[in-house]
């Protein structure tokens, strides 16, 4: 019996041990699984930053200006849709995301996070809209936003795991 408890005592030793001097893995972003394969390897190592954000209301905008100090007068009929959300991970602090359309989207704008606005600022081509429209009416809709210290930026609009129907 004292052999048997002695035995256990090392073995508790020894995998408290272990554990102790096993490298720390790093922690997956939040959402991790709803990123597509990084067959570029851009995402290495921790995030720098990460926000997550779950969708609690949008609103649509289609506007028409005309700018009158240019000649020839252009106008313009840019279409915003604007999310509001609560924040789920610690340290977020995103609130709104607004997701701008390009009709020719050969050159789309990076994402941007505006700290102080509490903003993110996505640009998708105008073919995206209807896919977004239906998400948000069908779904429970998430949107991430992960920055990294080689200078990558990965923005998203997803939805959670659903069931076939």
């Amino acid at each position: 019996m004292r052999l048997t408890t002695v035995a256990l005592a090392v073995l508790s030793c020894l995998s408290l041990a272990e554990a102790c001097a096993a490298p720390a893995a790093l922690p997956a972003p939040m959402h991790a699984q709803f990123l597509p394969p990084d067959d570029l390897s851009l995402r290495t190592g921790k995030p720098d930053q990460q926000q997550l954000l779950q969708v609690t209301e949008y609103s649509v905008v289609v506007g028409n200006q005309r700018q009158s100090d240019q000649q020839p007068i252009p106008v313009t009929a840019p279409l915003v849709l604007r999310l509001k959300g609560k924040s789920l991970n610690k340290g977020a602090s995103i609130t709104d995301v607004l997701i701008t359309f390009d009709a020719e989207s050969k050159s789309l704008k990076k994402p941007a996070y505006d700290e102080a606005n509490k903003t993110l600022s996505l640009n998708y081509p105008l073919a995206q809209y209807r896919t977004l429209i239906d998400l948000l009416r069908n779904s429970t809709v998430y949107v991430q936003f992960l920055t990294y210290s080689n200078g990558h930026i990965w923005a998203d609009v997803h939805t959670g795991a659903e069931r076939a129907r």
